[in-house]
């Protein structure tokens, strides 16, 4: 069974704690056990995503949407979008000397992670965290 959750929040920083806390609900009424590395995992990745999105994807008054889908073997399916067309490159992360460390725990944590441009529209950063 396939579940997915999407929700959109403003472009500011209390918006980072909500998403983790929406994520985690969402997870842990869907079968996720608290202690799982899934659950885990997930959480700390929106929480980078989502900061990234707030500090680097601002278009003034603008919200950006995040969406978790839990796949049929438990895999979890992340995704922030965001109006900003700049979108970092997969495995970038190695080059980043200061800041950088969300694409460092996304290299650590996903099992595969990249964006998708949506031409003018800005992009989606998305994961896949192994469930």
């Amino acid at each position: 069974m396939l579940r997915r959750q999407a929700f959109r929040l403003p472009p500011h920083p209390a918006s980072v704690s909500l998403a983790r806390l929406r994520v985690h609900d969402h997870l842990a009424a869907w079968g996720h056990k608290e202690e799982s590395a899934a659950l885990r995992d997930a959480v700390l990745l929106v929480s980078e995503l989502v900061t990234n999105a707030v500090c680097h994807g601002l278009v003034p008054d603008r919200e950006f949407e995040v969406a978790v889908t839990v796949l049929a073997d438990g895999d979890c399916f992340i995704e922030v979008s965001d109006e900003s067309p700049n979108a970092p490159e997969p495995r970038e992360a190695e080059a980043l000397e200061e800041g950088g460390r969300g694409l460092r725990l996304l290299d650590a944590l996903a099992e595969a992670w990249g964006v998708w441009q949506r031409g003018r529209h800005g992009k989606t950063v998305w994961a896949l965290v192994r469930g």
